[in-house]
């Protein structure tokens, strides 16, 4: 220790909430209604304040990933309740959940790659056909096939 210098404060171990704010860029409101919906499980001190494991800075960052990619609270809930609550998640752990939103995430990267490839031939073509259109489908004979951009969404006029 330098001469002048004294020691820092012991801290209770454990992160707290303005940390694991700090470290996964959550709003200390958003940590804590994360909290209320069983997505991390905090311990607190004798004191009665909140102390966060390092494995839970993974756990509130996948949150916000999956959330930012479109994901619903719900589904991400499902995927973490799989997770061990005795110790940290492994990368096994991970790697599972992972494998879970794969067929999503390959799903959403279709439907975007059908969008970029159809949707510059739709703006500003005028076309207005309902019959053919890959962006509009309402009242056409694709409704048959569901709502939405039939189309778009893979069908083909063959499959009515």
């Amino acid at each position: 220790m330098a001469h002048g210098t004294s020691p820092r404060p012991l801290r209770p171990s454990g992160l707290s909430i303005g940390d694991i704010a700090t470290r996964t860029g959550l709003a200390v409101s958003a940590i804590r209604y994360y909290e209320e919906e069983g997505l991390v499980a905090p311990y607190r001190t004798a004191s009665g304040q909140r102390r966060f494991t390092r494995a839970d800075l993974r756990r509130l960052s996948f949150v916000r990933i999956a959330q930012s990619l479109g994901f619903p609270l719900s589904r991400i809930r499902a995927a973490m309740q799989s997770l061990p609550a005795d110790r940290p998640p492994s990368k096994a752990d991970w790697g599972r959940i992972s494998r879970e939103f794969r067929a999503d995430l390959d799903a959403r990267i279709a439907q975007l790659e059908a969008l970029r490839d159809k949707l510059d031939g739709c703006i500003g073509c005028g076309c207005l056909s309902l019959d053919s259109c890959a962006l509009y489908n309402e009242r056409d004979k694709a409704a048959a096939l569901g709502d939405g951009p039939r189309y778009l969404m893979g069908d083909r006029s063959e499959d009515i």
